[in-house]
């Protein structure tokens, strides 16, 4: 998960409650196992007392494509290699393929790929698999724009790191629904403006399910809906590339106005939604986000948030005790803000970042803000080499004399501000969690300013400005179970009394129960 001195890795309109039943994935006789324990769809109640929400289960329940060819269609044959390809050659813009039943196959040659046309749709029928074979990098590439690909499965492509297999060229307008993307090297899809992908199946991708990076860009206005994201980073990248940054179910990076609803984000290897670098105007609303073996969701060096009326359950099972085993007394969270907050000259549909209305569940540990006092623009402990905030253009301005004083002074860092944590419904019981180390703590924290020689963030100044300055603020929250409270940092942990009192005066409001079941 989003360690505490990093971090950036990479170098390179509602329908989310219709789309919650929706189907949309191809079974597959490799499909992994379906979670251990009750799934949140399965209709059992919570330890909360509430009902579990539906789920998008589209990669259990697939909603079948057109059994004939649409009107005007190019029919597809699985029996010809290559056939795929070589049609979408041959026509011309704007036209529509079906994928007849079968396994359908490109060349057997490393850089075979389908180059879309703009406008093009790709219809699977009952059964279309589009099958790499372990030797093809990519599926669908291109730079043309408002391609759509619907009801087929996408599967053992081999993209390098950090690379995609549908998308490859983060085109812009394209559409993904009904489709399942599995078992592929690399991240199943990348991401350009506008793209939807709707009550898709994101299964088993060996780093991501998707990595919405667009290259020398922002991606704007994109929709992840109804989808179920499962699995994914099945080749371990953080032990093969330690530190790197580079894993989770989904991977957003500059992306500018983003609606992530309605989707099931469940047994991720590493976070389940990482938010990383330059984000903006996110809502992330009605999903469930459980047992991951990371956070739930990671928000960092990111602005403007809704995080609301999500389920949590069960998440950082694995990361937050494989740290605490180790001793390491950081509060590593389930939802985790790290120099992210609320902006408002930065224009979004929110001005700072509000979560609420969400329950989580027997997760290792809540909520923790957090800042890191060395990274700022310029710093070399910016792993983000070369970024800067939104509000300073020209890295090379934030260094003395000008980061001593206003506006650069604020402006060089990405500040952990403004977030409003309110009306969240947080249960624990360490039975379930089976935890014998600190495992449920809140907490808004910085470390000790050091590095390097010429900041002007040394000391103690980030870790009052996070705790007392920035307008950081639970309140009206309900707590069941075994909690404690971290402010300023790791050494300062506090019961509920010490929390609510002064100087914190956190959670006015809230009620707390030392039993889950209280």
């Amino acid at each position: 998960m989003g360690i505490k001195w990093r971090h950036w890795a990479w170098p390179a309109a509602p329908l989310a409650l219709a789309l919650l039943a929706a189907t949309g994935c191809t079974g597959s006789s490799d499909a992994p196992a379906e979670p251990t324990g009750a799934p949140s769809g399965s209709g059992a109640p919570s330890a909360s007392g509430a009902p579990s929400p539906s789920v998008a289960r589209v990669c259990a329940e697939p909603a079948a494509g057109p059994a004939k060819a649409p009107a005007g269609a190019v029919t597809v044959d699985p029996a010809v290699v290559g056939d795929l390809a070589e049609k979408t050659r041959n026509n011309p813009p704007n036209t529509t393929f079906w994928l007849r039943p079968g396994k359908h196959r490109l060349e057997p040659e490393r850089y075979a790929q389908v180059i879309a046309k703009e406008g093009n749709s790709y219809l699977g029928a009952p059964g279309a698999v589009l099958d790499g074979r372990k030797t093809n990098q990519y599926a669908f590439s291109g730079t043309a724009r408002d391609v759509t690909i619907r009801h087929l499965t996408v599967q053992h492509f081999v993209a390098p790191n950090n690379e995609g297999v549908v998308n490859h060229d983060m085109a812009d307008g394209w559409v993904i629904e009904h489709a399942t993307i599995q078992y592929n090297s690399g991240a199943g899809l990348m991401a350009g403006a506008r793209q939807q992908v709707r009550a898709s199946c994101l299964r088993g991708n060996g780093q991501y399910g998707m990595n919405a990076y667009k290259t020398g860009d922002s991606i704007t206005g994109l929709v992840v809906e109804g989808n179920e994201i499962v699995g994914n980073n099945t080749d371990d990248w953080e032990r093969r590339q330690p530190g790197c940054g580079c894993t989770g179910g989904i991977k957003f990076w500059a992306v500018n106005g983003a609606d992530i609803r309605g989707n099931w984000v469940h047994d991720n290897r590493g976070a389940g939604l990482w938010a990383d670098n330059n984000n903006n105007d996110f809502r992330i609303e009605d999903n469930v986000l459980e047992a991951n073996d990371g956070a739930a969701l990671m928000y960092e060096t990111s602005y403007n948030a809704v995080i609301r009326n999500n389920t949590i359950r069960r998440n950082n099972w694995v990361e937050g005790r494989k740290y605490a085993e180790r001793g390491d007394d950081f509060p590593y969270a389930t939802i985790y803000v790290s120099e992210a907050g609320g902006e408002p000259r930065v224009r979004a549909r929110t001005d700072k970042i509000e979560i609420y209305r969400n329950v989580l569940e027997d997760n290792w540990s809540g909520i923790t803000l957090w800042e890191n006092a060395d990274r700022f623009c310029n710093s070399p402990a910016n792993t983000s080499t070369g970024y800067c905030t939104l509000l300073v253009k020209d890295t090379d301005r934030c260094a003395r004399p000008g980061i001593t004083t206003a506006p650069l002074y604020s402006d060089c860092r990405w500040k952990t501000q403004r977030v409003d944590i309110h009306d969240n419904r947080f249960v624990l019981d360490t039975s379930v969690v089976t935890c014998t180390v600190e495992c449920g703590r809140m907490a808004v924290l910085a470390n000790y300013g050091t590095y390097p020689d010429w900041s002007p963030y040394k000391g103690e100044l980030v870790a009052e400005a996070i705790t007392h300055e920035q307008h950081n603020r639970w309140h009206d929250n309900v707590y069941r179970g075994p909690w404690s409270f971290v402010a300023g940092d790791p050494s300062h942990q506090l019961d509920a009394v010490q929390w609510q009192g002064a100087p914190y005066r956190q959670d006015a409001g809230s009620t707390f129960a030392p039993r889950a079941g209280g």
